[in-house]
């Protein structure tokens, strides 16, 4: 009998350690992803159920705050800087509220994130940017709360917000035409500074074509004028070295010396130092 008992309790006791109840949330986690132009927006969100309740008005009081949602804060984020009503709104991730009215939906961008529901305390520095739009009444009751993002173009988007009968909308443009052309100037401009040094330090590794890798560490040179750093002319002494130029060698490796000692960077004082010594044999 004690046996059976005791087999019993162990029993129940591995059940209450390993066992879990799983259930559906009651408001599911959603995440959208998408392009608008050149810019990446994504949002993150909760999606409560009506589950036969009046929302608007009741469940979400009008003229009060509201998360937008469930849960833990609606988060959208702008890969780059974006317009909505003729302001600013820079790039980064906000915090969805609204203050929902019969008519018109007040829309709030708040740079705080990290709240279940509505901050303890409200902070009107925290508000990014806030914009009003109407509301617009739809045939259709949508039984889920949901945020989308929609009528894409190259320049433009809207940010949806439909639950039960209504549907606000946010419209936010995008910089596409100033994000193309600097990719088209840039492109058109040839390799970037960083392009040149990493291209000369391969071919030196490598011990590939020295006479290009000298004329590329040269150009990163050029490119980079008086902010040019002084690993850059560490590199181009290596490369002078390793083609016999001990003479022009030295004297590169004197001026990275010194940007060295400016910057204060014991590493490379100590590289320059050496490589002096030796090529000055």
């Amino acid at each position: 009998m004690k046996k059976s008992i005791l087999l019993s309790c162990f029993a129940l006791l591995s059940f209450s350690m390993f066992a879990q109840v799983s259930t559906p949330p009651t408001s599911t986690k959603s995440e959208i992803h998408q392009a608008v132009g050149l810019t990446d927006v994504s949002i993150d969100y909760s999606r409560p159920n009506m589950r036969g309740r009046l929302v608007f008005g009741d469940l979400v009081p009008y003229g009060r705050i509201w998360r937008t949602g469930a849960n833990m804060n609606s988060v959208v984020t702008f890969g780059s800087d974006v317009e909505i009503d003729g302001k600013t709104l820079k790039k980064g991730s906000y915090a969805i509220y609204t203050i929902p009215k019969v008519e018109e939906w007040e829309v709030i961008f708040y740079k705080d994130t990290n709240n279940w529901g509505t901050p303890e305390k409200w902070d009107d520095s925290k508000i990014a940017l806030s914009t009003k739009v109407k509301v617009q009444n739809t045939d259709r009751k949508l039984e889920t709360f949901t945020i989308g993002i929609n009528n894409v173009n190259i320049d433009y988007a809207d940010l949806d917000i439909a639950w039960e009968r209504s549907l606000v909308s946010v419209r936010f443009k995008v910089p596409t035409d100033t994000l193309t052309m600097k990719s088209i100037d840039e492109t058109f401009e040839g390799p970037k500074i960083s392009d040149y040094y990493a291209a000369a330090e391969y071919f030196y590794l490598t011990e590939k074509d020295l006479t290009k890798a000298l004329n590329w560490i040269n150009k990163a040179i050029e490119k980079s004028g008086e902010k040019a750093p002084f690993y850059f002319y560490r590199l181009k002494s290596q490369i002078q070295a390793k083609k016999g130029n001990k003479a022009d060698a030295v004297a590169t490796a004197k001026i990275s010396l010194e940007l060295a000692e400016k910057a204060n960077n014991l590493d490379y004082i100590k590289m320059n130092k050496d490589a002096i010594r030796e090529w000055s044999k």
